[in-house]
């Protein structure tokens, strides 16, 4: 289900199941998987690409250089950035691709600075600053993000870091 005022560019590639809400755009060459949810309001720049199965949820704005793989959260309001040094007058502005790998959970209101690799399972807690890469099933908090511990594929907090055939 695409809602009526959504604005999805004509070169854009959306899988099967997809639900797109409210406001939300979707640039050219912008790539989304099958059995996707993105809510209202939400930014896809163009050349973003999106695995399957994923939830984004209302106001995250994901722009050029960012991919995102298979099932991964991105919780309301969250901003990927994609140039280290902005400025508006810079004419040679060059993007740093950010990835976000398979199962990572983004909580609300998080900044992640462009450059970065976010873990499989990896989980950001909300309003965190990411600033640097993120292992596999870490949990980290704050701002800048910092490493607290683990969490298992499922999410819960571990005592140890899980490997991905982990199920508890």
């Amino acid at each position: 289900m695409i809602d009526k005022t959504a604005t999805i560019d004509e070169n854009a590639i959306i899988g099967k199941n997809c639900n797109i809400w409210i406001n939300t755009q979707v640039r050219e060459n912008a790539r989304i998987g099958n059995h996707c949810t993105i809510g209202k309001d939400v930014y896809i720049d163009h050349d973003v690409t999106i695995g399957n199965g994923c939830k984004i949820q209302n106001s995250a704005s994901i722009f050029y250089g960012v991919t995102i793989h298979d099932e991964v959260f991105i919780g309301p309001h969250v901003c990927f950035t994609n140039d280290k040094v902005p400025r508006a007058f810079n004419q040679e502005w060059q993007i740093s691709p950010t990835v976000v790998l398979t199962g990572a959970s983004i909580g609300a209101n998080t900044t992640i600075i462009c450059g970065i690799t976010i873990g499989e399972y990896a989980m950001i807690a909300a309003g965190s600053v990411v600033t640097h890469d993120v292992a596999p099933f870490s949990l980290v908090i704050g701002n800048p993000a910092r490493h607290i511990g683990y969490v298992n594929k499922a999410g819960h907090r571990v005592n140890c870091q899980p490997c991905s055939n982990d199920k508890r």
